[in-house]
């Protein structure tokens, strides 16, 4: 949305996605010290004829994606049956 309003030519986006599980005391940089704890690698494609300050921008506001910062968090899940 935001590249179609700024009239960029970005033909598409492609993210591959990596899930693992981690021992806690194998991550260098997580507060959490025992148990396992979930990795998710990504890669992102940029398609387009966008120049790097473009690119980096686009990146920018998906570091500030909802789902993104749902991922960075902790997050709870509470199931309830009805």
């Amino acid at each position: 949305m935001y590249a179609e309003r700024k009239g960029w030519p970005l033909e598409g986006v492609e993210m591959r996605l990596r899930h693992q599980r981690i021992h806690a005391k194998d991550c260098e940089d997580c507060e959490t010290e025992k148990g396992l704890l979930d990795e998710i690698n990504t890669e992102i494609s940029i398609l387009g004829d966008l120049d790097p300050a473009q690119r980096e921008r686009l990146l920018q506001i998906a570091h500030r994606c909802p789902v993104h910062r749902t991922l960075l968090s902790e997050v709870k899940i509470r199931m309830t049956a009805v």
